[in-house]
């Protein structure tokens, strides 16, 4: 989930690092993570309001945080760097269209009670990802990377059999993450620098929209405290979970960081099915399982990886 909420590149941690440091990025990777989880509960307690309201609001408050934390540390000028070329400006704004798009299919979703179907486009996401690579930057495969991939692409299948349709929103939240991630390397900027740019692109559209809203059809939400509140929090809560993931980004390595991804598509699964009741068939349970099996043969095989290199690195 961390592209897709405005996470860029970070700095891996160095070998000397301590254990207290390590479990302190633990603590982190586990709090972002599970902050994402829980977002369709912010979401669902927005019920009613428009999907392109919220998503306007997330924009607004996240561009109003991010941006305070970026000018008390003095780190503004790292925005600049963003504007330096064109092909910095092209790509970050591409990945702000990506990124509100995403943005608001998942609000949608939520709203609209497909949150099995969020559960299962973020669980497909990092195979998606790898067949990104492999069509767009001639990345190669090895054998258990294609065996995942065919998998993964048999799962969406069966998924589609036990909705009678295409996946539309998994399928559509995946490849917008994918794509958001392919893009967003393109900019030399840092995650937090990376989100208070995109919301910056995005922001006179969110308050073109607002006003708009307010012309056409008064206060509505806005003139309820608990709406507006609840509206203001969609903020907070994107830059605290982005703040988060760089803080366990930079104490552990890319493959713990790995394995914590699946905890905010488990949360969407869980609190999709015990919390909003939302029926799950064993066409589409059969679905999840072959996901889960190889998500599971690709993370063994990047664990596998990781760790002939660090072998070899140390004879």
């Amino acid at each position: 989930m961390a592209s897709i909420e405005g996470a860029g590149p970070v700095t891996q941690p160095s070998r000397g690092e301590g254990d207290p440091d390590r479990r302190m990025g633990v603590v982190a990777a586990l709090g972002s993570y599970g902050t994402w989880g829980f977002f369709p509960i912010l979401f669902r307690a927005l019920d009613g309001i428009n999907p392109l309201t919220v998503v306007a609001h997330r924009v607004i408050w996240s561009f109003v945080l991010v941006g305070a934390i970026l000018a008390g540390r003095g780190r503004l000028g790292e925005v600049k760097a963003v504007f330096s070329s064109w092909a910095s400006a092209r790509g970050i704004l591409i990945s702000s269209t990506l990124l509100a798009a995403n943005w608001l299919i998942f609000v949608w979703a939520v709203d609209s009670e497909k949150v099995l179907e969020v559960s299962f486009g973020y669980f497909i996401n990092p195979l998606i990802s790898v067949a990104i690579g492999v069509v767009l930057l001639g990345e190669r495969m090895n054998r258990i990377q294609w065996i995942s991939i065919s998998m993964a692409a048999v799962a969406i299948g069966i998924q589609a059999v036990g909705l009678s349709g295409l996946p539309y929103v998994s399928l559509s939240l995946a490849l917008l993450f994918g794509f958001y991630g392919y893009f967003r390397k393109t900019v030399n900027v840092g995650s937090a620098a990376g989100l208070f740019v995109e919301t910056l692109v995005l922001l006179p559209v969110a308050l073109a929209y607002l006003a708009y809203t307010f012309v056409v059809g008064g206060l509505g939400p806005h003139g309820n405290p608990m709406s507006m509140g609840l509206l203001i929090l969609t903020g907070p809560a994107t830059s605290w979970a982005l703040i988060l993931f760089v803080y366990a980004a930079r104490r552990l390595p890319l493959s713990t960081m790995g394995m914590f991804q699946y905890i905010a598509p488990s949360l969407h699964f869980f609190l999709a099915i015990w919390l909003f009741g939302e029926a799950l068939n064993l066409v589409q349970l059969l679905s999840f399982a072959l996901i889960w099996v190889s998500l599971a043969v690709y993370s063994y095989d990047s664990f596998r990886r990781r760790s002939s290199k660090v072998s070899q690195g140390n004879g």
